[in-house]
């Protein structure tokens, strides 16, 4: 893919901003850190136009909770035309960390993940959606 080459103009502040975004995300250079939150936004707005997207739903609880397993189970059962896989860790002693793989419309994928996410025991929950297509 060609590059092409351009001028920004951004106040001091915003500047610092960018500076520190790049630091903290440990981008190359600025032109990186750009390339990034412009993908990232084009992302978000097919989000919003309800698009076939692919990703994840990250979730982390006490493994000793064994009904949310169950009840994880159960919510993927029902939307299985939207899951790709499922995968589980053990963190430590107590934590367990399930990651769900799914693809599908953006509003199922939300609807999905905050069925997940809602569960009663769920530490944290996480879903992060990219382009599928």
């Amino acid at each position: 893919m060609a590059v092409s080459r351009f001028g920004v103009s951004l106040d001091e502040e915003l500047l610092h901003a960018l500076d520190e975004y790049v630091e903290e995300n440990r981008f190359a250079n600025r032109s990186q850190a750009i390339r990034h939150l412009i993908e990232k936004n084009l992302v978000e707005e097919k989000w919003k136009c309800d698009n076939i997207v692919a990703g994840a739903v990250v979730l982390v609880f006490s493994h000793e909770k064994t009904d949310i397993l169950k009840k994880s189970s159960e919510i993927q059962f029902k939307y299985r035309e939207f899951i790709l896989s499922s995968q589980g860790f053990y963190l430590n002693e107590q934590n367990y960390l399930e990651i769900i793989a799914v693809k599908g419309p953006s509003k199922k994928l939300t609807e999905i993940s905050d069925k997940l996410i809602s569960i009663k025991g769920i530490q944290h929950g996480k879903l992060v959606m990219s382009k599928a297509e």
